[in-house]
């Protein structure tokens, strides 16, 4: 009985050192976030908050690297393609991972097969806004316009298929109007032109913005969200004048399939961890954004349920990839 015992106890111990060996990973080297779209936007920003944060906690660099274009697709390629070690990753939103499948009968990746989900960041409200001279005050003023002077106005973008060129396309859609889609590589890019006065819109993150709302020099018509921002609580939904709109962009952290669970679980809790801080959440609060943090089983039940939601979106707007 006790050679019994003693060998149960043996076996005992050596099942359970995968999981140790597990709980302890950490990175040996500098890791890298991919940011599939341009430097200075909305995802971006978050991915530079994140960064900072896991740097503090794996103790190791934790690098933003932006590689914009073809609505988040070529970022979200590179990390599919990329190593399995943990020491890739991507900060996207849904454009790559819920909408993108339903816009491009070639992508180059599966937003579930090729991705270990990390965790959701935050959900990301998106504003209206149009240049300061454009004679519109309101949402309503904004469609009376555009059916007064169909097609001339310009709404930019983030690129094709992104929840910019969604939140215009639906708006479109709802309201009967016709506009002109203008896709750039990146939100950041859109932004200064409409600060220039070459377009005339764009429904982009409230990050990107704010600023030059409260600078007057952008107004702020309207959010794309069902609910009004704690940080524009004067602005109102697209919802209160078009019942039933709502585009909800969200971003979150993957890592190639393959990555070891070890390493999915501790960046995972490490991104949790730090979005229950006040400092990180203030941060993320900052950008308008509603920080999440979940589990990867969670996040990757949220996932598969968005592409569906998203696919009604495109066809529901019509939005083309050229």
């Amino acid at each position: 009985m006790h050679r019994r015992s003693l060998l149960a106890g043996v076996a005992a111990l050596a099942a359970s050192r995968p999981a140790v060996a597990q709980a302890q990973w950490s990175p040996d080297r500098p890791v890298r976030i991919i940011v599939p779209f341009a430097a200075g936007g909305g995802t971006d920003l978050t991915a530079r908050v994140v960064a900072e944060a896991l740097t503090n906690r794996l103790g190791q660099p934790v690098l933003v690297e932006n590689r914009p274009g073809a609505g988040g697709n070529i970022g979200a390629e590179a990390v599919a393609r990329a190593t399995p070690d943990g020491l890739t990753l991507l900060l996207t939103t849904s454009s790559t991972h819920a909408t993108n499948p339903a816009l491009y009968r070639n992508l180059p990746f599966h937003p579930l097969r090729d991705f270990a989900p990390i965790s959701q960041v935050a959900f990301v409200p998106n504003l209206l806004v149009v240049r300061p001279d454009l004679p519109t005050r309101s949402l309503a003023e904004l469609v009376a316009l555009a059916k007064a002077r169909p097609g001339t106005l310009n709404f930019g973008n983030a690129g094709s298929g992104s929840s910019q060129h969604i939140a215009a396309a639906v708006l479109a859609a709802r309201t009967g109007i016709e506009i002109t889609h203008v896709s750039y590589r990146g939100g950041a890019p859109a932004v200064t032109d409409l600060l220039g006065g070459k377009i005339d819109a764009i429904a982009t993150p409230l990050v990107e913005v704010i600023e030059h709302v409260r600078a007057n020099r952008l107004r702020a018509l309207a959010v794309t969200t069902a609910r009004r921002s704690g940080l524009l609580p004067e602005v109102p939904t697209i919802g209160e004048t078009i019942p039933g709109y709502e585009v909800a962009l969200w971003n979150g952290l993957f890592a190639p399939a393959g990555t070891p669970p070890a390493a999915v679980r501790r960046i995972a809790a490490e991104v949790a961890a730090a979005l229950r801080t006040d400092a990180v959440r203030a941060k993320i609060a900052e950008q308008g954004s509603d920080p999440v943090g979940s589990d990867p089983e969670t996040f990757a039940a949220f996932v598969a349920a968005e592409i569906p939601k998203w696919a009604e979106l495109v066809r529901l707007s019509d939005a083309r990839v050229e």
